[in-house]
């Protein structure tokens, strides 16, 4: 490997985090790269089919519905099984469920009855990978690294899910639909070959396990409610979603009626948000590196209310275009600190379980938010999502301030025997 390419590995990819991660790293970065490309592709095969609003709905909801009904019990199977065995069938799962779609799109055969079939199962497949693939992060990078490597994820999740991927979608739908679901399968089947190559212990994270999947679901809420810092921050992390969900529920419909941006306004909004994203995960060692992980926390979630306050006041498109870059910023370091914080406060054998119930608490609070911000706008118009949500997160932000320190210092568990079969 020639000295500049070393460096710029070295760069995005420090070897402090071990050969382990790498690997991770990669395999990730190409799942994302193919689900960016379903992103949109996956809309635009079922408009092909259907003009029907509600049939759109339900696609939109076969993306979101698997984590609430399968999420508490693929994070207690990745916490009985190997999971990296659990992340591979999963993702073979969803390559067969997408070349059987590709198949009835050769055959002319497709109707939007097969495509909703088809992103439910590749949903709940997703829901399964997920699980096994978030839970082995804590396993192969020192505690010390957690939140450089958390934000390596980010920033390639929004480089190539938000911005390349959705892009690369829809060109290729525009050449033929089949093209696009074809290199998301090519990107499956490379991402899960790369993540084989990551060495964990064999068998299952908690060894031999006899007791039931309904009995592990309910020990890890147990653990998540008695622990005071860990079920907080869960707290939090609904509370603000909820706001959150209220005003990004109609925030197409902002930037049309009040900042008047026209049809490309929405794009600019989501990508002014990736763009700020990108520059505070590239700059995340930085951060970690001269502020107290607390501060850090306390100053994303004082952005996030002053964030919802000036979309509220301002009419002006360059300054919401401002205001979304620093949203992008804020919300991307925010979920890299507080993703760092539970994997350091949560033992290994838990980590599923705990994580899902993170992803069903995020997904419930976007949904309710999505629903009241939808109510809210019809009453009383469309700035009042952005009221509601500055004064429920200013509330919650009062609520926790204090606690805030204590979360972020939380004291790691005792390290646990691995499995050994």
């Amino acid at each position: 490997m020639s000295g500049w390419l070393a460096r710029v590995l070295e760069r995005v990819l420090p070897s402090r985090l071990g050969s382990a991660f790498r690997w991770n790293i990669a395999s990730v970065w190409t799942s994302n790269l193919g689900d960016g490309i379903a992103a949109a592709a996956g809309p635009l095969l079922v408009a092909s089919q259907t003009r029907s609003p509600v049939l759109i709905a339900a696609a939109a909801m076969a993306r979101t519905l698997p984590s609430l009904v399968a999420g508490l019990y693929a994070g207690a199977l990745a916490d009985r099984v190997n999971r990296i065995t659990l992340t591979v069938w999963s993702n073979l799962v969803r390559v067969l469920v997408i070349g059987a779609l590709i198949a009835t799109m050769v055959s002319g055969t497709v109707s939007i009855g097969i495509v909703l079939a088809a992103l439910l199962a590749v949903g709940v497949a997703e829901v399964f990978a997920d699980s096994g693939s978030r839970s082995v992060l804590p396993m192969i990078v020192p505690s010390e690294h957690l939140g450089v490597a958390n934000a390596r994820a980010m920033s390639g999740y929004i480089v190539v899910d938000n911005l390349v991927g959705p892009t690369l979608g829809a060109f290729l739908f525009a050449v033929g639909m089949v093209w696009p679901f074809a290199i998301h399968v090519l990107c499956m089947v490379l991402a899960t070959w790369l993540f084989t190559r990551i060495a964990i212990p064999r068998g299952g994270v908690r060894g031999r396990v006899d007791t039931h999947i309904r009995h592990d679901i309910a020990e890890g809420w147990r653990w998540l409610w008695a622990h005071d810092a860990v079920r907080t921050l869960a707290l939090v992390i609904f509370a603000f979603n909820l706001t959150w969900g209220a005003a990004w529920s109609i925030l197409v419909l902002y930037s049309l009626e009040v900042l008047g941006m026209g049809p490309v306004g929405f794009g600019l909004l989501t990508t002014a948000a990736a763009l700020g994203g990108l520059l505070s995960t590239a700059g995340y060692d930085w951060l970690e590196g001269r502020f107290a992980l607390a501060t850090i926390m306390k100053a994303c979630l004082t952005l996030e209310v002053l964030t919802h306050l000036g979309l509220a006041l301002t009419r002006i498109p360059w300054v919401a275009l401002a205001i979304m870059v620093v949203f992008g910023g804020y919300a991307f370091v925010w979920a890299t600190v507080s993703t760092t914080v539970r994997q350091r406060a949560v033992p290994d054998e838990l980590m599923g379980r705990v994580g899902s119930v993170y992803l069903v608490g995020l997904t419930g609070g976007l949904l309710v938010g999505q629903l009241v911000g939808g109510l809210l706008a019809t009453r009383w118009g469309l700035l009042a999502p952005f009221w509601f949500a500055f004064v429920g997160s200013g509330l919650t932000l009062l609520l926790v301030w204090r606690r805030l320190d204590a979360i972020a210092h939380t004291p790691e568990p005792p390290a646990a025997t691995g499995p050994t079969g």
